[in-house]
């Protein structure tokens, strides 16, 4: 079984795609763009597609078993989604079943074709601040639609972390051999990492992990997804 399948969560431009930067092997990763084919924020050599056909997404799995790749990227889940509700539900004819299909694309997507890979699965996605009125609290969370939205994408995942911009006076508490903070980082004042754990401030974020893979001091790490593929190899071994 491969353990290796994570959730990245943020706002937009808060490093989600920055992290896949120091990924092994690129050549071995299979990146799904699904963002109008823009360009990722430095060089690679990804073995890159454009989606513009959502099932594409779920033959891209089918090929990665029969190739080479390693890991398997899809930048960004939330677009992914958008896509199909442009493609598929808004030109229907049958509105109700079209909305059907959307939640079923990607509950196939997770319960098939990502539950069969023996790939590394990252796959990234934009948060949303959503009103909770039985609660009456304010959410922070994938931002989908349908009966998805209520079930949460977060949940099919077992290991969620969030990409965010968080001042460097606020790190100095969290010292870890995870978290290098540089010269032009102190100097800016801010610095691109993962938050892997809640905190009593962020209660109401849908951050996960297994238990003791991430320690007190790890609440915030270098926003890099191949020190995360590192501790979860370590973890699981």
């Amino acid at each position: 079984m491969n353990q290796k399948i994570v959730l990245v969560v943020g706002k937009s431009a808060s490093g989600k795609s920055a992290s896949l930067r120091n990924l092994k092997d690129p050549e071995g990763v299979m990146y799904l763009g699904c963002e109008a084919n823009k360009e990722l924020p430095f060089p690679n050599k990804f073995d890159t597609y454009t989606i513009t056909d959502p099932y594409d997404v779920h033959r891209a799995f089918v090929a990665a078993e029969k190739g080479k790749a390693h890991t398997v990227i899809i930048d960004t889940a939330t677009f992914l989604m958008d896509i199909f509700e442009s493609v598929y539900v808004l030109p229907a004819d049958d509105g109700r079943a079209a909305w059907g299909n959307y939640a079923q694309f990607f509950k196939q997507l997770m319960q098939q074709y990502v539950a069969n890979s023996t790939k590394n699965v990252y796959i990234l996605a934009h948060t949303s601040d959503v009103y909770n009125e039985k609660e009456l609290v304010i959410e922070t969370k994938v931002k989908v639609k349908g009966s998805l939205m209520n079930q949460g994408i977060e949940s099919y995942f077992n290991t969620v972390i969030a990409a965010k911009k968080v001042s460097i006076e606020k790190l100095k508490g969290y010292n870890n051999p995870l978290l290098h903070i540089t010269e032009e980082e102190e100097a800016m004042g801010l610095k691109y990492v993962f938050q892997t754990r809640l905190t009593k401030e962020t209660v109401n974020e849908r951050i996960r992990g297994p238990m003791g893979l991430w320690a007190a001091n790890e609440v915030f790490i270098d926003n890099d997804l191949q020190e995360v593929t590192d501790k979860l190899q370590q973890y699981y071994q």
